[in-house]
C-alpha cells in the first residue's frame, strides 16, 4: 500500500467535557479533524486497555488527514484514573465503555460546537473504530452481545446512529479463555451473530493473545460468526499493537514497523470511505493490490 502524504492540514482540541451522569469521573474526549472541509464523515474510537484520548496519533492524526473527524474518549480504565483489577469498579467498566461512545454519538452536536466552528460533519455518516478491548467495546455498538453464565446473550447496546464500523484485534469467544481471564474477564464472552452492521475486522497473523489458549485466528471470530455484510484484513506478521499504532516508540510495541501502521490506518480510511457510501475507489484498489502483496496481507469478504 502506497505511503501517500498526509493531505489536510489537521487540528485537534482537548480535553472537551461531555455529559455522563453517574459515571463518577468526567468523561473527557479529544476531536481531532481537517482545518476545513464539510460534511465530513466522523470516527468514534475506543481505545485499549490502559491508554487514553491521547493515544493512537498514528492512526488518528492520518484519518483526520484523510478527512475523518476522529473523536477519542478516555475511559474508565485509563492508566491515568488508577483503576486497577480489585477495584471495585473494575467489574462494570466494560459497561461504563460503551456507555461513553453511546454519550459521545448522542452529544456529537455540542462535542463539535465545542471543538470549533471549522468541524463540519455529515451526522449520517458516523462510525466506531475501536483495538483491543476497544474493540469489544466498538462490537457492542456495532450490536453484538455479551453472553452471561449460562450462555444467555445479554441486552443489546447497538446504536442506531452508526453505520459502520472497524474492530482491531478484537477478542474471540469465551470458549477458551484462560483461567485468569474467565475469573477478572467475565464480560470476555462475546455473541457476535447479532453484529449486523457492516463491519472490518482487522486481525494480526503472529497476534497470540494471553487471554485465550487458541491462536491468531481467535482473533477472526467477529468476522466469522458474525452475519455479512463484514469484511477481514489480516496482516501476517502483525501482532497485537499492529506495527505500533498506539504511538511510535511506545513501550508496549512488540512489533515496531511503521509501513504497517501506515497500511492499518489508510486500509481503515478505504473501507470506512467505502462503507458509509462515500467512494469505494481506494477500497476497490486494495483489494486488488492484496492479491499482489505476497501473502504479507490478505483481504476477504461476505
Amino acid at each position: 500500500m502506497s505511503s501517500r502524504p498526509l493531505g489536510h492540514q489537521i487540528l485537534s482540541v482537548k480535553p472537551l467535557s461531555v455529559p455522563a451522569p453517574g459515571r463518577g469521573i468526567d468523561l473527557h474526549v479529544k476531536v481531532t479533524a481537517p482545518r476545513s472541509g464539510h460534511n465530513l464523515p466522523v470516527i468514534v474510537f475506543s481505545h485499549g486497555n490502559a491508554w487514553s484520548l491521547d493515544g493512537y496519533e498514528p492512526l488518528v492524526d492520518r484519518w483526520a488527514a484523510a478527512g475523518f473527524v476522529v473523536v477519542q474518549p478516555t475511559h474508565l480504565d485509563s492508566r491515568r484514573n488508577a483503576i486497577g483489577w480489585d477495584d471495585p469498579r473494575f467489574a462494570t467498566i466494560w459497561r461504563v465503555r460503551i456507555a461513553d461512545l453511546h454519550a459521545i454519538i448522542d452529544n456529537l452536536g455540542d462535542i463539535l460546537a465545542q471543538a470549533g466552528p471549522q468541524v463540519r460533519v455529515d451526522r449520517e455518516r458516523i462510525a466506531v473504530v475501536g483495538h483491543s478491548w476497544g474493540a469489544q467495546t466498538a462490537g457492542a455498538v456495532l450490536g453484538a452481545r455479551v453472553l452471561d453464565a449460562d450462555g444467555v446473550p445479554g441486552e443489546d447496546f447497538s446504536h442506531s446512529a452508526v453505520s459502520a464500523g472497524v474492530l482491531i484485534a478484537a477478542a474471540g469467544t469465551g470458549d477458551t479463555l484462560t483461567p485468569f481471564a474467565a475469573e477478572n474477564l467475565p464480560f470476555m464472552k462475546p455473541d457476535f451473530s447479532t453484529m449486523a452492521t457492516p463491519a472490518l475486522v482487522v486481525a494480526g497473523g503472529k497476534d497470540q493473545s494471553q487471554l485465550s489458549t487458541r491462536g491468531p485466528e481467535w482473533f477472526t471470530d467477529a468476522y466469522h460468526l458474525s452475519p455479512a455484510p463484514k469484511s477481514l484484513l489480516t496482516i501476517a506478521d502483525a501482532e497485537h499493537t499492529m506495527g505500533g499504532i498506539a504511538g511510535e516508540k511506545v513501550a508496549e510495541t512488540t512489533d515496531e514497523d511503521s509501513a504497517r501502521v501506515v497500511l492499518l490506518a489508510d486500509a481503515i480510511s478505504a473501507y470506512l470511505r467505502a462503507a458509509l457510501g462515500l467512494d469505494d475507489t481506494e477500497w476497490t484498489a486494495l483489494g486488488a493490490a492484496a492479491e499482489n502483496s505476497d501473502g504479507a496481507w490478505s483481504i476477504a469478504g461476505k
